[in-house]
């Protein structure tokens, strides 16, 4: 049976949407049922077998507040038991956002099937080959 992955991400400049693209092709090219979603488009992830979540650093290190975090507030009761992977963009610093939030993964019992990738600015090819990876991890 061909498992179905959602791809759900918010960006400001593109970036992170470029890193959600390359994460649902690989998940197809792996043979998954992907669909690429804006935090907008989400219903929940009940019938889905495996989430990628997408979302640049914003502010200082932080998850985009507006629309993304109050998306993930409503389906991080949902993760646990599902394939979970994290991705996004960032201007300055370290990454640190992606650390926080992996921890924040941990504590809310949502475990991580693949390495998180992160890119600085616009994803070059390498983070690009893999977004790719961490797609078909998910398939």
């Amino acid at each position: 049976m061909m498992s179905k992955v959602a791809v759900i991400y918010w960006s400001g400049t593109g970036n992170t949407e470029a890193m959600a693209n390359a994460v649902a092709q690989g998940a197809k090219d792996a043979g998954a049922q992907a669909e690429l979603l804006t935090c907008a488009d989400v219903q929940g992830v009940e019938g889905y077998d495996a989430v990628a979540l997408g979302c640049p650093a914003m502010g200082s290190e932080e998850l985009e507040d507006g629309e993304f975090l109050p998306m993930l507030e409503g389906i991080e009761p949902a993760l646990p038991g599902k394939k979970v992977a994290l991705f996004g963009s960032y201007d300055w610093g370290t990454g640190e956002w992606l650390e926080n939030w992996e921890a924040r993964c941990k504590e809310q019992g949502i475990a991580l099937a693949a390495e998180s990738v992160k890119a600085n600015n616009a994803p070059d090819d390498e983070a690009i080959a893999a977004c790719k990876k961490l797609g078909a991890a998910l398939a």
